[in-house]
């Protein structure tokens, strides 16, 4: 009876995990997009060029979803852990290892988008600009840009072993082991693309196409999960 209290807990927090993790990305996301870059190859006009001194003409519109980054990170992480305690004890080494990459990529993403909001605006509104050009996210070969490439690379893999935490049973289930495994291949399929194709000079396209992927999968598979496991604590009640 305590077992089963127990699953139930843990089979509602991962419900309600899971559509949070799926709403905070679908926000992220919409301020995402309204920050168009103004350097680099996705620039519509007027680009802005090195050292990149006029970056607080886009300050604090390019910085919002950076904000709401750090929340959506937040929830991927409770959402991880979520689905650890909720697996069969056969599948828990696939999502401990999914556990471990989530911290890898939640760990880079924090660093790169906390300092980003908090340390590039001031220095640059202070006039202590040396250095900036390498940090800023305008600078589409800066750290700022490896540090989300090597965050949401990670990501994927974290995603990744997570697939193997649901079963082959349902048609739900199959769907979601489907989906989960696929973003990897296709984000191992774009980072071979662009870097064959452009080289050390891939700019950010690597990466605005990893966030893609690694967030359209956080909505669909967090809306899918937390609709598996409300089917599965229903019988519960």
């Amino acid at each position: 009876m305590e077992a089963n209290q127990s699953q139930k807990t843990f089979l509602t927090f991962g419900f309600y995990a899971s559509f949070l993790l799926s709403i905070l990305t679908i926000v992220t996301f919409g301020f995402a997009m309204t920050a168009i870059p103004p350097s680099g190859p996705y620039c519509p006009g007027n680009c802005m060029d090195y050292p990149f001194t006029d970056l607080l003409l886009y300050y604090p519109r390019d910085y919002h979803w950076m904000y709401l980054a750090i929340f959506q990170i937040f929830a991927f992480v409770i959402f991880i852990v979520s689905n650890h305690f909720i697996a069969n004890t056969a599948k828990k080494l696939f999502t401990f290892l999914s556990i471990a990459f989530a911290l890898i990529s939640s760990t880079v993403l924090l660093l790169a988008y906390f300092t980003q909001f908090s340390v590039v605006p001031i220095s640059v509104m202070k006039g202590e600009t040396e250095g900036i050009a390498l940090i800023t996210q305008y600078n589409d070969h800066g750290l700022f840009i490896a540090m989300e490439e090597l965050g949401y690379i990670t990501m994927s893999i974290a995603l990744f072993f997570l697939a193997f935490a649901f079963s082959k049973q349902s048609r739900l289930e199959r769907s979601i082991r489907i989906i989960l495994m696929t973003q990897l291949y296709l984000n191992v399929f774009a980072f071979l693309f662009y870097t064959l194709k452009f080289g050390i000079e891939r700019s950010y396209l690597f990466e605005v196409a990893s966030i893609s992927i690694n967030w359209l999968v956080l909505i669909v598979v967090g809306s899918l999960i937390g609709l598996h496991y409300r089917r599965l604590v229903k019988p519960m009640q």
